[in-house]
């Protein structure tokens, strides 16, 4: 984790509900009318502020560049913002409505590169549509209408740097105190309308094998250092998988693989990296170690392990293939319940093709309002 700088600002206006603020909503012509109003204007609004927040490139590292259309929307719902520094240029936004009870989260950068959104009637592609502006929108819709319902006690927080470090997150500890009266944080993540039953770990490896150098014209002289290392790794391949009944099966890849100097040199060294979705119990490491050459060694580079969630009864709950920042966000509400949901598929995140559709957000909002009222009625 690299150093980081971390401060505090605060601001709060009252906003101006008779026209958009258009020096800050890029998208055409948003309506502000009130989510809670139709169907079909709740979907609007949810598909204008999704766009709003899509023009804006907010690559990790960029994300500051989202500020003004992301403070546009917080000023429609009368927020408290506290922006905190967590390197130059880069803030978490902290929006609180009265003493916290419910916290809602979603990251503010997304990966590259920065596709800027289009839109067909219902469609809306490019780059954070689902990942994770869509969630942007849904949870800031479905807090103002728990406003509009008489609620005063939630917060909203986005977080930089979760699709490389979760420096944000990290840094997010910090905020803890003005939260620790919540009784659960929802994490927004593109799960198809569905509440995820945990989150696979995170474990990083790599395989080294040595040799010993020579002019290939003469290969008994030497020793190859790549051959030992794709046998481990074919070794490892005929493995058999583990699977777990909450966090699904227990998958790796083979991410990174290098060796030798030159092609008419015997390869001295090589190298592979993995990166392991672990579940629970998992015994994959020991296995690879097991299954190593003597001219091998297995180091660990990171590892976060694997989460379970508890389960909130009366939603349908699914697993899901990718990590997040749930754990560390469970941290600033005490280590009380955490949720990971949110309208959209993973299976479009991250690609070219990444889209979000009104009907999604729309049932998103509707699911978000649902568990947001079962948590804070105690239900859950």
């Amino acid at each position: 984790m690299c150093a980081r700088h971390v401060g505090f600002s605060v601001f709060r206006r009252r906003p101006d509900f008779s026209a958009p603020d258009t020096d800050t909503m890029t998208a055409s012509q948003p309506d502000h009318t009130a989510p809670n109003d139709t169907s079909a204007a709740r979907t609007s609004w949810l598909l204008d502020r999704t766009e709003a927040l899509c023009r804006d490139d907010t690559t990790t590292g960029r994300e500051d560049q989202g500020l003004p259309n992301l403070r546009s929307v917080l000023d429609e719902l009368d927020a408290k913002v506290q922006l905190q520094q967590v390197a130059p240029n880069r803030h978490n936004v902290l929006a609180t409505w009265g003493k916290p009870k419910l916290l809602f989260s979603t990251h503010l950068d997304t990966v590259p590169p920065f596709l800027p959104p289009r839109r067909s009637g219902d469609l809306l592609q490019g780059r954070g549509t689902c990942d994770a502006k869509g969630q942007i929108a849904a949870q800031l819709a479905t807090i103002k209408e728990l406003l509009a319902r008489g609620h005063t006690d939630l917060a909203w927080l986005g977080v930089v740097g979760e699709e490389t470090d979760s420096i944000g997150a990290t840094a997010a500890g910090a905020l803890a105190p003005q939260l620790a009266e919540c009784v659960a944080v929802i994490n927004g993540e593109p799960t198809e309308n569905k509440l995820a039953t945990g989150q696979r770990g995170s474990l990083q490896l790599q395989l080294l094998t040595k040799g010993v150098a020579a002019h290939s014209g003469m290969p008994e002289l030497g020793h190859s250092a790549l051959w030992p290392l794709l046998d481990w790794l074919q070794r490892m391949r005929e493995l058999s998988c583990e699977v777990d009944p909450d966090l699904g099966p227990e998958i790796w890849n083979l991410g990174v693989m290098s060796g030798g100097a030159a092609p008419n040199i015997i390869p001295a060294h090589a190298d592979a990296r993995l990166f392991v979705r672990s579940i629970r119990e998992s015994t994959f490491e020991q296995r690879a170690r097991k299954l190593a050459p003597k001219e091998g060694e297995l180091k660990q580079l990171s590892f976060t392990p694997p989460e379970v969630f508890a389960r909130v009864p009366g939603f349908e709950h699914a697993v899901v293939p990718f990590g997040s920042d749930a754990p560390r966000l469970r941290q600033l509400v005490g280590g009380q319940r955490v949720v990971l949901c949110g309208p959209g598929t993973i299976k479009v995140a991250h690609t070219l093709d990444e889209y979000i559709t009104g009907t999604e957000l729309t049932l998103g909002y509707d699911l978000l309002i649902k568990l947001a009222t079962t948590l804070l009625e105690g239900r859950a």
